[in-house]
């Protein structure tokens, strides 16, 4: 980290830009981290398929499945691969304040570039609370703070409590994981104080044109919609973000087939938690690691992921 804490907001905006990849955490034969998988995933993403950044220990890292000692292994695992190459965004939420603190100092330790922190989603509690315990965590830690508002925690932060946070010194983006307008509405709110960002791929390109969006803030459609030798996610943004809008929006429409595979396996799926099943599954057919999810998710059974990559074919999705 080389940013002081009251240059948290300045530095995130210079530093938030192009794709981000949200990865998930390969699992091995024992049942702990496939840390060498880890590596290569990695190298794969910052090499062939030069990413941007990367958002470790969140959603897609099962990170409710991962003990302690776990995460700061992955934080430092991820960080030590990819050092010098991208800067790693690194998850330290958990429902305990002090647990949360300890593991965002660890990531800021570990050489992290910022944190991310989902809010707590149990207990339930007010705004009041929610800010006070957002404030205790940032006002604990150097690192740069950004928030996290996702439907997989079944708790939405309201606006009024967003405009708070977005004061505060160190916080300094918000993950908007939910429906578009809601992207919209905290844009208008607060994107004048903090970055608001979308992992929806669909709707990226309007984020870039009618926006001003410069980052893609972040899923593994990165990973899962590209291949080294195909990469019309990476080729739409340079186009949009150098300006070409009409090619972009031509290059963006070729990726239809691939995001109806998408509506179908991932935002399809009847409980939203079980399209990592289907993200672990995609993503070892196109050549990550893949493999299993810890429990209680299920894994896909041998015929789910026959017709996974039977619909795979027509989008034009090979490994490699």
């Amino acid at each position: 980290m080389d940013y002081s804490k009251a240059e948290a907001k300045r530095a995130a905006r210079d530093r938030f830009t192009g794709l981000w990849a949200a990865i998930t955490v390969p699992f091995g034969a024992g049942g702990g981290i496939d840390a060498a998988a880890l590596r290569a995933d990695l190298d794969r993403l910052t090499g062939d398929l030069a990413i941007d950044g990367v958002f470790s220990g969140g959603v897609m890292s099962e990170f409710w499945a991962l003990s302690g000692a776990e995460r700061r292994r992955l934080t430092e695992v991820v960080v030590g691969r990819v050092r010098g190459r991208c800067p790693v965004l690194a998850h330290t939420g958990q429902h305990s304040a002090e647990e949360t603190i300890a593991l965002t100092r660890h990531a800021e330790a570990a050489g992290a570039d910022f944190a991310v922190v989902i809010n707590p989603y149990y207990p339930p509690a007010s705004d009041e609370g929610l800010y006070r315990w957002f404030a205790h965590v940032c006002a604990s830690v150097d690192i740069g703070v950004w928030l996290f508002d996702t439907g997989y925690s079944g708790v939405a932060l309201s606006t009024g409590l967003i405009r708070r946070l977005a004061t505060i010194e160190n916080v300094c983006g918000i993950k908007v994981g939910r429906p578009h307008d809601r992207y919209l509405e905290l844009l208008a709110a607060v994107g004048d104080t903090i970055l608001v960002c979308s992992p929806h791929e669909e709707t990226w390109l309007e984020n870039m044109r009618d926006h001003g969006q410069r980052v893609y803030m972040s899923s593994a459609a990165p990973y899962l919609y590209q291949t080294p030798g195909r990469q019309p996610m990476r080729e739409y943004t340079a186009l949009a973000l150098g300006g070409d809008i009409a090619r972009a929006e031509k290059v963006a429409a070729t990726l239809d087939p691939v995001r109806a595979v998408a509506g179908k396996w991932l935002q399809g799926r009847p409980r939203q938690i079980d399209n990592i099943i289907s993200i672990k599954a995609w993503a070892g057919l196109v050549g990550m690691s893949g493999g299993a999810v810890r429990p209680p998710l299920v894994s896909h059974t041998r015929a789910e992921l026959e017709e996974l990559a039977a619909d795979r074919g027509p989008a034009g999705l090979r490994a490699g």
